[in-house]
């Protein structure tokens, strides 16, 4: 089944994304139920993440990952949004510091993601 979520970050706006329980059911769950999280951005490249109230290991996990990605990082319990190369991509294409849990994808351009900064508030909550 695909849900839909917000993610708010006042550089950014308002961003839709869509997640899936084909990959990684479990982790999707998990964090559909704790859905609204609001937490502080932290940048890494061009990512997006942030500790979020989830605690669920790897799951199909794998870290090379496309631009407007969303994924859940297991060692650091966190959200993450990819939107272009990391420290560690090997391309243009992103990729996670370590095997990161595949949730879905941005909807449209996840570049808007650039104009958000380390300690910028971002919330995520269930869109439907």
């Amino acid at each position: 089944m695909v849900r839909k979520i917000r993610i708010t970050a006042e550089a950014a706006g308002e961003v839709i994304g869509e997640i899936d329980e084909v990959r990684n059911p479990r982790t999707v769950e998990a964090i559909w139920d704790a859905l609204p999280i609001a937490a502080k951005a932290n940048r890494w490249g061009e990512e997006i993440y942030f500790g979020i109230p989830v605690e669920i290991r790897e799951e199909n996990s794998q870290q090379d990952v496309e631009i407007g990605d969303l994924a859940y990082w297991p060692p650091g319990s966190a959200f993450c949004i990819f939107f272009g190369r990391t420290p560690v991509s090997k391309g243009d294409k992103p990729r996670a510091y370590s095997p990161v849990n595949v949730l879905g994808r941005i909807i449209g351009d996840a570049k808007v993601f650039m104009k958000v900064r380390d300690g910028d508030p971002i919330r995520i909550e269930r869109f439907e």
